[in-house]
């Protein structure tokens, strides 16, 4: 004999009642516990992403951004998150700009409204494609940086991956010492790529292009990032556990 259907009615409404106080538990604890850490990875393709295989190029979730975020939750847990900012084909005095691809807000106006404590900063790839002198790419990075520095964020510059044409190469050196001269008198912390990179013996295979890293070499590259970042993470995570503390 089948129930009457008025008598299932108060147990489905249980469940549905138990489901949603389930659902509305799930969204307070999410709310409860926001990302304490911002991070923001500003750069080109090889920041985006992208990677080629059969002669197509797109951007890929396996990148440098995405591996660095995994590694920072593995140890700190969800209280940080990288924000991938990479633009493909573009240049730091875009950014600074406000011209790249998409995006018309000058740097120093877009860096004031960010919420993030940590910016990383990686170009110079497509500062040697474009025939841009290294002068005019110190200029650009040293001005990215001050600006980010006098809205109180802490700055990463990163080297780019280096590139198996020699003589594209050697230019994209000069522009690997403009990088490293601008973290210097800026003092500022310094994930240097092209030397790192530069020092494998099997770099090139693991290039998919002329320029961008496969997935391997993007693991690689998030591997010296987060030796340089995971420090400085650590501290401020710990600066702000203990101003909440005082606080309490």
């Amino acid at each position: 004999m089948k129930p009457a259907a008025s008598s299932l009615f108060p147990a489905a409404r249980a469940l549905l009642f138990a489901a949603l106080a389930l659902c509305g538990s799930v969204r307070t604890a999410a709310a409860a516990e926001p990302h304490e850490l911002l991070i923001e990875a500003y750069g080109d393709s090889t920041t985006l992403g992208i990677s080629c295989s059969g002669g197509h190029c797109g951007a890929r979730v396996q990148n440098a951004v995405t591996y660095l975020q995994d590694a920072l939750q593995s140890t700190h847990g969800w209280r940080v998150s990288v924000t991938n900012y990479g633009v493909g084909g573009t240049t730091a005095s875009q950014l600074r700009d406000g011209t790249e691809h998409g995006r018309v807000t000058p740097w120093k106006i877009r860096i004031a409204a960010s919420r993030a404590q940590i910016v990383t900063i990686n170009y110079g790839i497509n500062e040697v494609m474009q025939g841009q002198t290294p002068e005019q790419f110190y200029a650009a990075e040293s001005e990215l940086v001050s600006s980010a520095r006098a809205f109180g964020k802490q700055v990463v510059l990163e080297t780019s991956n280096p590139m198996p044409d020699g003589q594209l190469n050697a230019k994209l050196a000069a522009m690997a010492s403009m990088t490293r001269r601008v973290a210097a008198e800026q003092h500022v912390l310094l994930v240097d790529q092209f030397a790192y990179i530069s020092a494998l013996p099997d770099w090139k295979s693991m290039m998919s292009d002329g320029a961008h890293p496969k997935p391997e070499l993007y693991r690689i590259k998030a591997g010296q990032d987060f030796n340089v970042l995971d420090p400085l993470v650590r501290q401020m995570l710990e600066r702000g556990n203990a101003v909440r503390a005082s606080s309490q």
